[in-house]
């Protein structure tokens, strides 16, 4: 038990690693992505927060600037010269935004300011920097309650008077403001992220299901049961593993069973030969005229053990990429000669040769005749003597058919796919030979290695009809 129970703990801990790992990417990938784009977002906040405190200064000098053409509300005149007046009304009718703050200056003094919490007026480095600007200037300092940046515009009147106006915007109390509202971003950017990847460890759980069940599933699979299979869901790669799965099983499951019956029923083919040779070599004494009664049933017996094994190995060789030696060659030539070949199996049935194909088509000669052989063997071992067997080809599109038809017992429709099964001789009411079984096989094979196929029409009492057909190019790659 011990020994069991560790095989199947590292494959759990294999499928959990599995799970780890893909949440590990998942999780990287998300933080990575979460960090960046907090990164991203902030630098974008503070150069979007830039060009508002620079639209802002510019406003409230655009709103100074037109003050200054209105007229005065104490007087109801035109402000003219009166720079200390455009001052007074402007501070007492606009009201700075929050970090913001007005300041003015007159012949080089500092005259009035907008209420706030930081007076600059106090910081005489300061007001020395401004008393001195001659020019619209814009730029950035640093006081004592933090970085300021400012817009400084002159302002001089016909009588002579210079006035300055300064909006200042306090740098630190809005970038303050705006990593609050980051951190609060970054909070709620952290929640999800912890979400996310909470779901996405069942999610990794509910995708990689189908891989353990496929591994429970294959752990299942014994020589005795191949029964199991994955249920399939959806159409992504996991379903589309699964049913490869299931279809390699299955292959796998056709084959085990086909090579079950096939040692099955070598076995017992070629026990029997053996059984015979053996019983009568027990029996046979030590007469010499013993040993000539027993000799043409042994050797009769070796030859059939030889006939089968040779037809075998073919089978076996039909794997091989070599099984096939491919050549031009002349249908109708060949037609003429397995004409020849197969009127010597029995004198007893009309051979006739019907249509054919004046073509040349890419084939193993030796197989083809092979085949075409085993076809007329087959015919002559379930006909009657005097009945016709008929051979013929023709060229049809792109393929080349050749037939045989005989007159004899023929095969039920049942029968019909079954027949060219290893080791399948019919039933036995229909057995006209002794044979294994293998030469229909054997057809098929080679019809199949040359990419066509092989068919059977046939009327039980009637008689029958073989067809091989084949490409006229040869295999095709992949076919």
């Amino acid at each position: 038990m011990a020994a069991s129970r560790v095989p199947r703990r590292r494959e759990r801990r294999r499928a959990s690693s599995t799970r780890v790992r893909i949440l590990g990417w998942h999780i990287a990938i998300l933080g990575i992505s979460l960090v960046l784009s907090l990164v991203l977002l902030r630098s974008i906040l503070l150069d979007q927060l830039s060009d508002d405190i620079d639209h802002q200064l510019r406003q409230e000098v655009a709103e100074l600037e037109q003050l200054s053409t209105g007229r005065n509300p104490n007087t109801g005149e035109p402000f003219g010269g009166d720079i200390a007046a455009i001052f007074d009304t402007f501070l007492s009718r606009n009201v700075p935004l929050s970090g913001e703050a007005f300041y003015t200056f007159l012949n080089g003094d500092p005259y009035a300011s907008s209420i706030t919490p930081v007076q600059l007026f106090d910081e005489t480095e300061i007001v020395e920097t401004w008393s001195a600007i001659t020019q619209p200037t814009q730029a950035e300092i640093e006081s004592q309650g933090g970085r300021v940046r400012y817009l400084a515009v002159p302002v001089l009147s016909e009588s002579g008077d210079q006035g300055l106006f300064v909006v200042a915007h306090h740098l630190d109390e809005a970038r303050s403001q705006l990593e609050r509202t980051f951190r609060t971003g970054a909070l709620v950017f952290g929640g999800v992220f912890a979400v996310v990847s909470v779901a996405s460890w069942f999610a990794a759980g509910r995708v990689l299901r189908p891989i353990r069940m496929l591994t429970e599933a294959a752990r299942r699979v014994e020589d005795t049961n191949w029964s199991e299979r994955i249920p399939v869901t959806g159409d992504d790669e996991i379903a589309q593993l699964a049913c490869t799965y299931n279809e390699m099983l299955d292959r796998l499951e056709e084959a085990f069973t086909s090579q079950r019956r096939f040692i099955d029923d070598a076995s017992h083919e070629l026990r029997t030969p053996i059984t015979i040779v053996r019983g009568h070599l027990e029996v046979m004494g030590d007469d010499p005229a013993d040993w000539a009664d027993v000799k043409p049933l042994v050797m009769d017996e070796l030859d059939r053990m030889g006939r089968m094994v040779e037809d075998l190995l073919l089978l076996a060789r039909s794997e091989h990429p070599e099984f096939l030696d491919l050549h031009p060659i002349d249908v109708h030539e060949l037609t003429h000669e397995v004409a020849g070949k197969i009127s010597a199996l029995s004198a007893e049935r009309a051979w006739v040769l019907a249509e054919t194909a004046s073509v040349v088509m890419v084939a193993d000669r030796d197989r083809l005749t092979q085949a075409l052989m085993n076809l007329a063997r087959n015919a002559v071992e379930h006909s009657d003597a005097g009945s016709h067997i008929i051979l013929g080809s023709a060229y049809e599109g792109s393929q080349v058919r050749f037939w045989i038809q005989d007159e004899g017992v023929g095969i039920p429709e049942e029968e019909q796919e079954r027949i060219f099964e290893r080791f399948s001789r019919g039933r036995p009411g229909m057995r006209r030979s002794e044979g294994a079984g293998l030469g229909l096989a054997i057809v098929k094979t080679i019809a199949e290695a040359h990419g066509g196929r092989v068919a059977v029409e046939s009327v039980p009492q009637e008689g029958s009809v073989f067809r091989l057909v084949l490409p006229i190019d040869g295999p095709q790659e992949g076919r």
